[in-house]
């Protein structure tokens, strides 16, 4: 009846819109400028309570640094870009490196490696899984009390 949860990574520059920017102010944006056909076709596909990674891009920050959830499926702004709203999760409890990334051999059929440059990118789910691990999970995620009860 209902959909399948899906799994996506937006990418933005830290110094055009950070983490830090996403969790302030109630931690709710709407992701816009996309102006790619690929990454416009991906948000379209978005529904609501689908699960993004925060990915930093960037020469000096390519990692995944937490976690949104889609709120309101795609839409049309103003300048008539395709536009979805998504809303803090929480904080990866360890960022996960680009490069860490590529050296897993669990990744390595990731989108994000094949399509470098493309700003909206699928996850599957076990790509999004194995990430989840490699950054400890993130805030929000479930699983912040049983850290220390395992």
């Amino acid at each position: 009846m209902g959909k399948e949860k899906q799994y996506w990574l937006l990418k933005t520059e830290p110094g055009e819109w950070s983490w830090d920017d996403q969790a302030s102010n109630g931690g709710i944006t709407n992701w816009d400028g996309v102006k790619n056909k690929q990454a416009q076709k991906n948000l379209k596909a978005m529904n609501i309570k689908d699960l993004c990674f925060f990915y930093h891009s960037g020469a000096k920050a390519r990692r995944v640094v937490g976690v949104v959830a889609v709120v309101k499926e795609w839409y049309s702004n103003d300048d008539d870009e395709v536009v979805v709203d998504v809303k803090a999760v929480g904080e990866m409890r360890r960022p996960v490196d680009l490069k860490e990334m590529k050296n897993d051999d669990g990744l390595s059929d990731f989108a994000l490696f094949r399509q470098p440059r493309l700003s909206v990118v699928p996850v599957p789910k076990e790509v999004w899984e194995r990430v989840c691990e490699l950054g400890d999970g993130f805030e929000g995620d479930g699983n912040d009390d049983n850290q220390e009860q395992d």
